[in-house]
């Protein structure tokens, strides 16, 4: 009997196993989106001691929880909690090396309120940020929920952006799963060509 994991079967979890292959013990990496920290947490287990994470999120309420995840997994000496807007990735990570990995979770906090959710302007603005900062050979995740009318927006607007980004510099991949219902999570990532 085959033992393998089937990996699509949870949208994140399969963003996150292709993120992982980028990153190396050491590395810089940025969650654009730190949510409740499940990210934030596997990827300072990614970078070991030496590693960085900035993780990013404009609600109090959303660091608290990523540091209080990662105290418990006694990792938070490995991340930057950053109350700020995702789109400011360069002010907070320019002039330092380039991040291997920057992984978005666009939407609403999960369990959270539901009315504050990322928004197309400054996710168009963060993403861009994200391709312009990674390194050669990195890697940007988005994981992009449209069930909502500005998850809808942010979809349209950044697949049409990543579709004209130049082929010559970037790979772009998107996945979609087609058969689910209710708007399933879509995944797309960005890699800077060698």
């Amino acid at each position: 009997m085959n033992s393998r994991i089937n990996l699509i079967t949870k949208t994140t979890e399969f963003a996150m196993n292709v993120t992982l292959n980028y990153i190396d013990e050491g590395d810089l990496v940025i969650d654009a989106t730190a949510g409740n920290g499940y990210d934030t947490l596997v990827l300072a287990k990614a970078v070991g001691e030496k590693g960085k994470v900035f993780a990013f999120d404009i609600q109090n309420e959303a660091l608290k929880n990523t540091e209080k995840l990662l105290q418990e997994h006694h990792l938070q000496d490995r991340a930057a909690f950053i109350n700020d807007s995702h789109e400011n990735i360069q002010q907070y990570v320019g002039g330092r090396c380039k991040p291997s990995a920057v992984i978005f979770n666009l939407g609403y906090l999960p369990m959270g309120d539901k009315t504050i959710t990322t928004k197309c302007h400054s996710s168009v603005l963060a993403v861009k940020a994200a391709i312009e900062t990674i390194k050669i050979g990195g890697i940007v995740t988005l994981v992009l929920y449209s069930g909502h009318t500005e998850g809808r927006a942010e979809k349209r607007t950044l697949l049409k952006m990543l579709k004209e980004l130049p082929g010559k510099e970037f790979h772009v991949a998107y996945v979609s799963m087609t058969n689910q219902v209710n708007n399933p999570p879509e995944i797309v990532w960005v890699t800077r060509k060698k």
